[in-house]
C-alpha cells in the first residue's frame, strides 16, 4: 500500500541533505565544543557555522542566537526570562487564548509565580484584533507573546503590527514561530519581534534542536543553570549533530522557499476546494486565506476525528484530529474552543499538513478516498444523530 504522510504539523521528514551534513559530527568531529583541542575546536566551528545561517534566515546577528532542545524549550526561556529579568518594571504578560501549549502552560506558571497573564479572544478565523491589545496593554505589561501561525487552524497573524503596538507601550514582543519557519519570510528587526522561537523539526531538521532569538539588548533570566554555554542564556554541553542540523535545514528551507510554498498553496487550495465541493456538513476552520500554505484543517459532521483519522491510515494517509502535543487527551481542542467551535462539533475535526515533498497526486488519491470514508462513518453514527436528534 502506498503511504502519504500528511501530518508535517507535527514532524517532517528529515532532508537528506541535512542527514549528509550531520553525519560526521557523530563519529568523526565528535568533540565536546567547549574542549581547546581541535576536536572541540572543530565542534565549535561547526555551531558558529549554524549560528551564522539561523541568524541569516532570520534578520539577526549571531550574538541573537541561542540554541535550545525545541521550541518548547525556547518558549519557556523567552517568557520565563523576560519576565523574571524584567519583574521591576511590572508583572503583566499579555498572550492569546490559542496558542501552543508550550505558551499557555508557561503563561499559566508565571500566573501562579504573582503574574498577571492576559488572554485576547480570537475571532471566528482565528485572527486576534489588534485593537484587543491595544486595549489591555497598561503601564505593567512587560511581555507580550503571539504565535506567528496556529499549529492547528493555520491562522496567520499580524505580527509586524502586534509587535508595534507592544513597543509603543514599552512591551517585549515575543512570537513562536515553530510552524511558519521556510514557510514566511521573517526579519526580527522590521517586523518588530524581541524574541522568536523555532524548532528545526517543523523544517526539515532533526528532532530535539531549536533556537530562541534574542535581540540584542534584551535581558533574559536563564531557566537551566550550570556551565555558562549559550553566552549563560542555555547551559549544557551543545547537541552539536543537531545544531548543525539545524543551520543547514534552516539555510535550505529559506533559499527554496519561494518554489515549494508555491507548491504547496497548489496542493493545500485543490484539497481545500475538492474536500469542500464533495461533501456536505464539512466545514473549513481558520482563515480561507491567512493561512500556512502546508495547512488545511477540516470539521465534519456526524464524524469522530480520531475514527477518520484511523480509517484515513488504513488507506495509507497520515493525518492528525488535532495538534500531536494534545491528540493523545480526551480534552477539546482549546484552539477550536477559541474559533467559537461547539465542543460536540469540534470532535469532527481533521487537519491535513504539507511538506514540500507532498505531491498533487497524492491530493488526488486523498479526495479519492475522503468521500466514502467519511460516508461509512456517517452510516455508523446513531440513528438520533443523523436524524439531527429527532
Amino acid at each position: 500500500m502506498e503511504r502519504t504522510y500528511f501530518d508535517n504539523s507535527a514532524t517532517t521528514r528529515m532532508d537528506r541533505r541535512v542527514m549528509e551534513e550531520m553525519l560526521p559530527y557523530f563519529d568523526q568531529r565528535y568533540g565536546n565544543a567547549s574542549s581547546m583541542h581541535s576536536f572541540g575546536r572543530e565542534a565549535y566551528d561547526a555551531i558558529e557555522l549554524a549560528r551564522e545561517r539561523t541568524a541569516k534566515a532570520l534578520g539577526a546577528t549571531t550574538r541573537e542566537v541561542v540554541f535550545t532542545s525545541g521550541g518548547t524549550e525556547s518558549d519557556n526561556l523567552a517568557i520565563q526570562g523576560a519576565a523574571f529579568a524584567n519583574i521591576a518594571k511590572g508583572r503583566h504578560i499579555i498572550t492569546t487564548a490559542f496558542e501552543h501549549h508550550a505558551v499557555l502552560h508557561t503563561c499559566h506558571f508565571m500566573g501562579s509565580q504573582g503574574f498577571r497573564v492576559t488572554y485576547l479572544p480570537v475571532d471566528g478565523q482565528g485572527l486576534v484584533d489588534p485593537e484587543d491589545l491595544k486595549r489591555a496593554m497598561t503601564k505593567e505589561t512587560i511581555l507580550v507573546s503571539v504565535m506567528a501561525a496556529n499549529n492547528e487552524v493555520g491562522t496567520i497573524q499580524p505580527i509586524r503590527e502586534l509587535g508595534a503596538i507592544a513597543h509603543e507601550g514599552g512591551s517585549l514582543f515575543h512570537t513562536d514561530a515553530v510552524q511558519s519557519i521556510a514557510k514566511l519570510p521573517v526579519d526580527i528587526a522590521s517586523d518588530n519581534i524581541d524574541l522568536i522561537s523555532i524548532s528545526a523539526h517543523k523544517f526539515h531538521g532533526p528532532k530535539g534542536v531549536g533556537a530562541l532569538c534574542v535581540r540584542k539588548g534584551v535581558k533574559l533570566r536563564p531557566v537551566v543553570y550550570g556551565g555558562g554555554q549559550e553566552r549563560g542564556l542555555r547551559s549544557s554541553t551543545e547537541n552539536v549533530p543537531g545544531i548543525v542540523g539545524l543551520g543547514k535545514a534552516i539555510k535550505i528551507g529559506v533559499s527554496e522557499m519561494e518554489d515549494s510554498v508555491a507548491r504547496m498553496v497548489a496542493i493545500r487550495d485543490r484539497l481545500i476546494d475538492g474536500t469542500l465541493s464533495s461533501l456536505e456538513g464539512c466545514f473549513l476552520n481558520g482563515h480561507r486565506t491567512k493561512r500556512l500554505c502546508n495547512n488545511a484543517h477540516f470539521r465534519f459532521d456526524l464524524v469522530e476525528g480520531e475514527a477518520l483519522v484511523l480509517s484515513l491510515d488504513m488507506k495509507g494517509f497520515a493525518t492528525s484530529t488535532g495538534s500531536a502535543c494534545s491528540t493523545r487527551s480526551a480534552e477539546t481542542s482549546h484552539v477550536l474552543k477559541a474559533l467559537g467551535v461547539r465542543p460536540e462539533d469540534s470532535r469532527g475535526s481533521l487537519r491535513l499538513s504539507l511538506s514540500k515533498f507532498n505531491t498533487m497526486e497524492e491530493a488526488e488519491r486523498f479526495l479519492g478516498a475522503i468521500g466514502e470514508i467519511v460516508a461509512r462513518l456517517r452510516s455508523m453514527a446513531p440513528r438520533a444523530a443523523r436524524s439531527g436528534g429527532a
